[in-house]
This record gives structure tokens, C-alpha cells and sequence, in this order.
């Protein structure tokens, strides 16, 4: 009688495994070895000691940047937007989207044009009120993923869409949306453009596995993107319209391939210099599946504290426009959690964290 259930319940596991429906349909890829820690980016302590400014009850604070007022702010996991002096005092609330930014800048007017990833496209007036820009490219062509913005000096909007296919709002938030989308590896992210005059956006560029964060060159006639399912960041034409970055064209190359880790935020630092967040280092295990789409899939059925991801490890470096990395700074206990990116100042550079309970910073 045990022998009978054990296989039966055996069975049953074997059955769940492979055949309890997921909503990822993994594809093949080839996934580079990973270089592991050398070169540019050989292991040291840089990061660690980092200082930390209170934010309160808050956390997450995945995007960090000045805005045209001289203040600090910051996106929270809550939805909560923090303004702040640099040094953290003086903190409040400027808005609470109700969703997750993951990434904003400044217009002209002051505006802070914000990417939530429940939400869409947003304009935030100083005053706090939120209003919808864009959640949708047209009839029947939704933005599911707002992840990154940039705002030109034209004053075009330039943002991520890092998933054509997983919803936040639908698949039980930012974190296990990327899963499935990193996991499944279809490469339907985008970087859309919104004309702030038109009213309307179009698509730049797709065929990313995650397209995340995004920055303008010092011209401003090209972009800087992550593609962190895919371990790389790629330049881009900015006049781009509607292109495959799946299929060769002239309009966009890899600038940067092979990373340790997974790329996060893009930002503009001092001296010409782009800060590039890596959020967790990359783990073989998870590279050798990637031609293996159905254990892929195999992985979702298990409980998400079963994937093969890296051990924490902080990590942000500074690339010129060439990809050449001119700073790279580390934390290998990793104890400043999921390092997005940096923000850069004469005195301070801030550290973005997908799930820290304050604002780190080191002073420059």
C-alpha cells in the first residue's frame, strides 16, 4: 500500500512538473558564457560602507535623480514619489501614482514625466497632481510595462516598454512580471518616443528581451539602452523608427555585451560618463538553460525562491559613449540590495535599490 502511494504521489509531482500550464511560453536562446568578474569589471570592495539617508517606512527606492528645483527624489515600491534635499532632510511626498515608477525625468516646465509600470506614461506637476500621458500606442496596442524615461531637449519623451507580454498589473507585480518575461526570453520589449505636442507615440525599436533603462547621448541624437534579459546594452539612433533590433540594421548595434550581471538603469553622470546599475549578478545555472526552453518552463512551477539567481552582489560602473567602462564599483556581500543604478553629483553618488529600506550614497 505505501509502495501504490508514493507512486501515485510521485506520479502526480512528475505530472504537475511538466504539464501544470504557465503562462510562458519559453524559447530558445544562446546565451554567452558568463565572463564572471575580470577585466573592467574585476572584484573589489568600492561599493561597500555605503552611507544611508532615512526614507521613512518607504523602500525601493529604484530610481533616484535631481530634479530642475535643486531637490532629490525618489520612486518608491509603494507608488510613493519622496522629494528631498541632498542630503535627505527635509522629506516629503510629492505624489503617490497608485502604481510603480521604475524610472522619470524632467521636463522644461519642471514636470517630472514619469514611467509606472502599473500605469503607463505620466506627467507629475510640482504640485503633485498626476495625469495620464499615454497607455497605449494605438487601438489594440497597449503599454504594459512602462520601466525607463528620458526626456530630450526637444522635449520628446523617450521610454521603455519592457514587456510586450506581462503585465505588472496582471501578473502580481514588477518582480514577477520580469521573471516571466526574462524566463520566457520572447524579446518584446520596446523603446517608445511620446510627442508631448501630438499627443501621440510611436515605436521606436523592439525586439528587446526586457528593455529597461534608457539614456540620451550628449548630441542627442542617439540611446542608450539595457536589454537586461539579455545581459547587454545597446545605442541606438533616436529619429529610429519602428526597427527590429532582433534583425541587422544600421540604426543600432551593441555597445556593451557579455555583462556580469543583469542591466538595470541608464543614467547621465559628470564628465560625459553613463551609470549602469547591475541589479544581480548572473548564474551559470540559469545560462546553461537557455537552449533548454522546456525546463524553462519546468522552473515556473516551482516555488520562485527555487530559481537559479545570483547571490546578492552590489554593482554599479561608468561607461564613456564608446562602451568603454571608466569606474566600476562593487559590494560582493552584496549588502545594499539590488543595485539599479547610480546618480551622479560633484559631492555624491547615490545608489538606486530595487529593495532597500533607505537611499544609499557614497561622496565622489
Amino acid at each position: 500500500m505505501l509502495a501504490a502511494a508514493v507512486a501515485v504521489i510521485a506520479t502526480a509531482a512528475v505530472a504537475y512538473l511538466c504539464l501544470w500550464p504557465v503562462p510562458a511560453e519559453p524559447v530558445a536562446w544562446a546565451a554567452p558564457r558568463p565572463p564572471g568578474y575580470v577585466g573592467p569589471h574585476a572584484a573589489n570592495t568600492r561599493l561597500a560602507q555605503l552611507h544611508r539617508i532615512d526614507i521613512g517606512s518607504e523602500f525601493g527606492p529604484e530610481h533616484i535623480a535631481f530634479g530642475p528645483d535643486g531637490k532629490l527624489y525618489a520612486a518608491m515600491t509603494s507608488g510613493t514619489l519622496l522629494r528631498m534635499d541632498a542630503d535627505g532632510s527635509r522629506r516629503e511626498v510629492l505624489a503617490s501614482t497608485g502604481g510603480r515608477v521604475l524610472g522619470f525625468d524632467f521636463d522644461a516646465q519642471g514636470r517630472m514625466l514619469a514611467a509606472d509600470a502599473m500605469k503607463g506614461l505620466l506627467a507629475i506637476g510640482v504640485d503633485g497632481k498626476v495625469e495620464l500621458l499615454a497607455d497605449s500606442v494605438g487601438p489594440g496596442d497597449p503599454i504594459r510595462y512602462a520601466n525607463s524615461v528620458v526626456v530630450a531637449p526637444d522635449g520628446t519623451v523617450y521610454f521603455t516598454d519592457a514587456s510586450a507580454r506581462f503585465a505588472p498589473s496582471r501578473w502580481g507585480g514588477t518582480y514577477e512580471a520580469s521573471v516571466l518575461d526574462i524566463i520566457e526570453q520572447a524579446a518584446t520589449g520596446r523603446v517608445l518616443a511620446h510627442d508631448p505636442v501630438a499627443h501621440g507615440t510611436r515605436v521606436v525599436a523592439q525586439g528587446f528581451s526586457f528593455a529597461n533603462g534608457i539614456a540620451l547621448s550628449a548630441d542627442g541624437h542617439s540611446l542608450f539602452v539595457a536589454e537586461t534579459g539579455r545581459y547587454r546594452v545597446w545605442k541606438l539612433d533616436a529619429a529610429a523608427r519602428g526597427i527590429d533590433v532582433r534583425h541587422a540594421t544600421p540604426q543600432a548595434r551593441v555597445l556593451l555585451d557579455n555583462l556580469p550581471g543583469y542591466p538595470d538603469n541608464l543614467m547621465r553622470g559628470r564628465g560625459g560618463r553613463i551609470w549602469v546599475g547591475l541589479f544581480k549578478p548572473r548564474n551559470p545555472a540559469a545560462d546553461s538553460l537557455a537552449e533548454r526552453p522546456f525546463l524553462r518552463k519546468v522552473l515556473l512551477r516551482l516555488p520562485r525562491a527555487w530559481l537559479p539567481l545570483g547571490k546578492p552582489h552590489g554593482h554599479v560602473f561608468a561607461i564613456d559613449e564608446d562602451g568603454r567602462v571608466v569606474e566600476d564599483l562593487q559590494d560582493p556581500d552584496g549588502t545594499y540590495p539590488e543595485t539599479t543604478g547610480a546618480t551622479e553629483t560633484a559631492q555624491r553618488l547615490y545608489i538606486h535599490s530595487l529593495h532597500a529600506p533607505a537611499i544609499g550614497w557614497l561622496a565622489r
